[in-house]
């Protein structure tokens, strides 16, 4: 008897006739002979439209009551899923983040899970009922509702199959399975079998958005298998999971990119110890993520020696961090600050990049090739990361993908050792 966490995304539940086909799933699972804890997100669209409410009765709302008001979309989900189970002859229990006890700190709309308490949980599971999980809220130590942050469902899932030692955490949603890049974009994409949580965590973290990246941090800390698979078929999906050496031989294993960055440049800023500092605590101290920082060779002036300093935020962040900046940058000298929207993060990831050699020069000479320049470049030991102009991101993605060969049928796995 295996315990099984199945997660269900808005599409998948976003009608009464999706959430009774859910219900369907859970109950084939569980008369298969498995233990099932269901965690489920809100309605598509609902998410949306309750924070358009807050926005109609103010323009920045309170954290505290937009989490408040967020969490109620997977709460009638839960119910309605509890249900579903029932009038198709199963035995369900519904449990909300509070109930179960989801602790999180107090970063209302994007707050971290510290503990769970699956005692309710394993109660239900004992009394032979499919455990019915609202994901994307907890608790915080005051007892108030806080919520995960975007696609923090599967955050809910995979931690809560950490928590309750599940045998694997399946993430149903909308498309079959993790693929070499978005299909949307790029029609020669492929599904992948299998990629390691290491190569999941950096398309995650590059604007992939088939899993949400905290969900991805937590099954490689406590080894979940996560199984990305659709809700409308009975095909298998895309396995994430520890990497092995058949994993090390694929060089590029995906292309990723997000046009959810701003690039902001600071001209002029005084080359002494201290001022960059100054820069990024002042956004940190505001809960302002960062993400590539590039500074220029300084140049000599007849006021000292100056350099430039580049990088960027999230475009979600940038009217709360454009104060901050301006403020910062005027008291570190800056001469000027550049702020550019128009813009597109295009990536490469791949295990293989640890063991082969020009990896990314053939990027840069892709690029090259169909004429696109590069603003700024970041690397880590299994990704390349680039800015362009958003006007060549179809371009980009289609050239890196095909380029790297991801359009054609992977070679046959070598034989384990």
């Amino acid at each position: 008897m295996a315990l099984l966490v199945q997660k269900f995304g808005g599409t998948s539940v976003g009608s009464v006739e999706r959430i009774q086909n859910v219900a369907r799933r859970c109950l084939a699972a569980q008369r298969a002979g498995n233990r099932v804890v269901v965690i489920v997100s809100a309605m598509s669209g609902e998410t949306n439209r309750l924070l358009g409410l807050a926005h109609q009765i103010t323009q920045v709302p309170e954290a505290r009551e937009m989490d408040a008001i967020a969490a109620t979309g997977e709460q009638v989900t839960a119910g309605l899923t509890a249900l579903a189970i029932c009038a198709e002859g199963g035995r369900a229990r519904s449990l909300l983040g509070h109930q179960v006890r989801v602790l999180t700190d107090a970063a209302f709309t994007k707050a971290r899970i510290k503990s769970i308490d699956h005692s309710r949980i394993t109660a239900a599971l004992a009394d032979g009922e499919i455990a019915v999980v609202a994901g994307f809220q907890g608790v915080d130590a005051e007892g108030n509702i806080t919520t995960l942050g975007r696609g923090g469902s599967d955050t809910s899932a995979v931690a809560i199959a950490a928590a309750i030692g599940a045998d694997a955490c399946e993430i149903f949603t909308d498309v079959d399975g993790v693929y070499t890049t978005d299909p949307n974009m790029c029609p020669s994409a492929r599904k992948i079998g299998r990629i390691s949580y290491e190569e999941m965590l950096e398309l995650a973290s590059l604007g992939a958005k088939v899993l949400q990246i905290r969900s991805v941090e937590i099954a490689m800390k406590y080894g979940v298998p996560v199984h990305v698979r659709s809700s409308f078929s009975e095909a298998p999906g895309t396995w994430v999971t520890r990497e092995d050496k058949s994993l090390e031989e694929v060089v590029v294993a995906g292309v990723a990119y997000d046009k959810n960055d701003a690039r902001v440049h600071l001209v002029g800023v005084a080359d002494r110890p201290g001022v960059v500092a100054e820069v990024f605590a002042a956004l940190a101290e505001a809960n302002v993520g960062v993400d590539m920082i590039i500074q220029s060779a300084p140049n000599t002036a007849s006021d000292g020696a100056r350099a430039d300093v580049t990088f960027t935020v999230s475009k979600t962040e940038l009217a709360r961090a454009k104060p901050i900046i301006d403020a910062v940058a005027q008291h570190v000298g800056a001469s000027a600050v550049r702020y550019d929207e128009d813009i597109v993060k295009v990536s490469i990831v791949g295990l293989g990049m640890r063991s082969h050699a020009g990896v990314a020069a053939k990027m840069f000479q892709l690029l090259a090739g169909c004429g696109i320049n590069i603003q700024a470049i970041t690397t880590s030991e299994i990704k390349i990361s680039c800015i362009v102009h958003a006007k060549y991101t179809e371009l980009a993605v289609r050239t890196l993908h095909d380029g790297f060969g991801l359009h054609e049928a992977p070679a046959p796995a070598s034989p384990q050792e």
